[in-house]
């Protein structure tokens, strides 16, 4: 008899099927894979198991029990708990009292803090997270805030725990300590649900794999009888091509943007660089190294920077985004649901934020006109939505990361800034977006590729620009591309490579 298995399970949003009728069974204390492209129903099958969402149809059978968790307190009760891609704490409380929040010891119908703490505390030393549980989460890494997460899931003695890309938003040391828990919580007897777009850790941490696909169970087998291009043909249903990008080989243009003495207090110091039309420039380096903190304070976001930037050869004032939207320069963000997109607001409307004026006339929106860009695009993307009605909220991450991306298309920059393109995309969405930034370059663009990947941003570079500590060490060409040496320049333990 299976541990935990899934029987017929159908979920329907407005517009969109997301599960039709799944099937499959995970074993005790298996770490167990579930991979598919964005929209293919793997976060919702995790939340339906969580207690997030309730299915329209089918069970889930625990140990040969049926169980419907209808709120995550029942999936709590039941031993069920997940660590979500989307952090949500509550910034301004202590550590304590986040993960207290669901059941806050009492006495005599006063909170007990010491007790509280002593309850927080005893749950981070289970996973060796020894925090100081008064302080503020907001003042918490998201890493750190992670190891937070799944301390509230271990402490409420969850059996399966769902993680929903736990990689997304860490740092590679962050990603380590995140494995070597996952293996010693596996080794306790927890059954590891394990969501992830990333190959390399599905084959490092997992011993079984399941594939979704349009909503639909594809297959569920051992990792050791499956590889990395059988997965993509899996979950995407053909085979996704790699291939060098068109514009590395192309002629450049006219100098676009150029960077001087670029600085900013406790952030960055004293950065340069150019970039040219027809042309993609890498930034590389770990977090923390001042990589978006520098792409913000090109596009006007930081009031306390200082240096030169110019567009096409003209001079931009600092602290004016107004300026940089003028000069036809664009950003898209890391975050996009906080940064990049109005997740209320429905497709038609994120797609044309950054072009009302463009597409007014006396104070009010042409419509018709609205629509039409929307959909051109939308269709140049291959967003997959219902409608351009529907809530942008309500799509899957990579689709989101389309429109974020259609927003700046339709303003037509002549430079556009991309802070992690493809965070929390699948591996079609992934190549589909890399072939649209090539394609850019190729019209004459000048794109500038941040991405905490580096096997992407040495696919879509003509050259890599690295940062370490807030300042730029090096320059490195396409032609001496090396992840190793990349590596080795960014955590500073090698010779510097002179600017150029």
């Amino acid at each position: 008899m299976s541990f935990l298995s899934f029987r017929s399970i159908s979920k329907g949003f407005p517009g969109v099927q997301a599960l039709d009728g799944v099937s499959f069974e995970i074993g005790r204390g298996s770490c167990h894979a579930l991979m598919g492209e964005n929209g293919a129903g793997k976060s919702t099958l995790g939340k339906i198991l969580a207690g997030v969402y309730t299915p329209d149809d089918g069970t889930i059978e625990l140990e040969g029990v049926s169980v419907a968790p209808k709120t995550p307190l029942e999936a709590r009760h039941i031993g069920i708990a997940m660590v979500h891609q989307e952090l949500a704490f509550c910034p301004n409380l202590s550590i304590a009292e986040n993960l207290c929040l669901g059941s806050i010891p009492s006495r005599l119908g006063w909170v007990d803090r010491r007790r509280m703490r002593q309850q927080a505390s005893t749950m981070l030393e289970a996973i060796g997270a020894p925090f100081d549980v008064r302080r503020p989460i907001g003042e918490l890494s998201t890493g750190q805030e992670q190891l937070v997460q799944i301390a509230a899931a271990v402490g409420t003695g969850a059996r399966i725990i769902v993680f929903d890309e736990p990689t997304s938003s860490l740092s590679v040391a962050e990603s380590e300590h995140l494995f070597s828990l996952i293996q010693q919580l596996q080794a306790r007897g927890i059954t590891i649900v394990y969501v992830s777009h990333r190959m390399e850790e599905i084959f490092r941490l997992c011993d079984s794999i399941t594939v979704l696909r349009d909503g639909r169970h594809v297959i569920t087998e051992p990792i050791s009888s499956t590889n990395n291009d059988r997965v993509i043909r899996q979950m995407v249903g053909r085979d996704v091509e790699s291939r060098e990008p068109a514009h590395a080989t192309r002629p450049l243009g006219e100098e676009l943007l150029r960077v001087e003495d670029l600085s900013s207090p406790g952030k960055f110091c004293g950065v340069g660089f150019s970039v040219r039309a027809g042309e993609v420039v890498g930034l590389a380096g770990l977090v923390g190294a001042g990589r978006s903190e520098v792409a913000q304070a090109v596009f006007g976001l930081d009031p306390r920077a200082t240096g030169r930037v110019w567009v096409r050869g003209r001079e931009l004032p600092f602290g004016k985004v107004s300026a940089a939207l003028a000069a036809g320069l664009g950003l898209l963000p890391e975050d996009r649901k906080r940064m990049g997109l109005v997740l209320s607001m429905n497709c038609r409307e994120n797609t044309s934020l950054a072009t009302l004026g463009r597409l007014s006339s006396f104070g009010f929106v042409r419509r018709s006109e609205e629509r039409k860009v929307a959909r051109r695009y939308a269709e140049r993307l291959r967003v997959k939505t219902p409608s351009l009605e529907t809530v942008t909220g309500g799509l899957s991450g990579g689709n989101q990361q389309k429109i974020a991306l259609a927003k700046w298309l339709v303003r037509e920059c002549g430079v556009l800034i991309v802070d992690e393109p493809t965070r929390g995309v699948d591996v079609g969405a992934k190549a589909e977006i890399h072939r649209l930034l090539d394609e850019l370059a190729c019209e004459g663009l000048g794109l500038v590729v941040i991405s905490s990947e580096l096997p992407e941003v040495m696919n879509l570079s003509r050259r890599i620009l690295v940062m370490r500590q807030g300042r730029l060490v090096g320059e490195v060409p396409r032609a001496a591309f090396s992840q190793p040496a990349l590596m080795r320049l960014m955590a500073g333990v090698a010779e510097e490579p002179v600017l150029t």
